[in-house]
């Protein structure tokens, strides 16, 4: 579907979901919870149609459709990150010093990383929730952008610099992205 001017894509809001446009930001609650986003400096036209978002563009440009698409791509995820949710799950790794991993407040305790005396911090972003399960870590939340961004700040903590990485393996990585049941 095209407008006068540019181009146009209308989704559907999914059973037992509201949306809201307050201003410029999109409020999405579901059963999971509430995400919200700012398209203030996005050049796309959002508007709230009873059980449709539409989106719109101001030209007819090949740019301004691909940002089109990203943004639709933002509120599919914000749809589906209130509907199911999202779960990174990460792995343990080390070889000597065993690690030991505890969460306080809103952020990751990497206590024993090669043996060092002051524990690694990793900062939990937005409202994820972050549960270590033996030798893994599991991260979930309804925003995609915070769950994803929670996973990074937790492997990057344990980053290995000016070391070999092939033989320093230690650390923490991501080894599994979904979508939650």
């Amino acid at each position: 579907m095209s407008t006068r001017n540019g181009e146009m894509v209308e989704i559907t809001v999914p059973q037992g979901v509201d949306a809201v446009l307050e201003g410029q930001e999109l409020v999405v609650k579901g059963p999971k919870g509430v995400v919200r986003r700012n398209f203030a400096k996005i050049p796309v036209k959002i508007e709230v149609d009873g059980s449709l978002v539409k989106l719109s563009t101001l030209r007819k440009r090949k740019e301004d459709r691909a940002v089109l698409n990203t943004c639709k791509s933002h509120v599919t995820n914000m749809f589906t990150g209130v509907t199911k949710g999202f779960t990174y799950r990460l792995k343990v790794v080390f070889a000597h010093f065993p690690l030991s991993i505890k969460v306080q407040g809103d952020e990751v305790m990497i206590e024993n990383f090669y043996g060092e005396r002051a524990p690694r911090r990793a900062r939990i972003v937005g409202k994820s929730k972050v549960t270590v399960e033996g030798d893994d870590i599991v991260v979930t939340g309804a925003d995609l952008e915070a769950v994803a961004q929670t996973a990074a700040n937790i492997e990057q903590s344990t980053r290995i610099r000016e070391k070999d990485q092939r033989i320093f393996l230690d650390g923490v990585y991501i080894y599994e992205r979904k979508k939650s049941e």
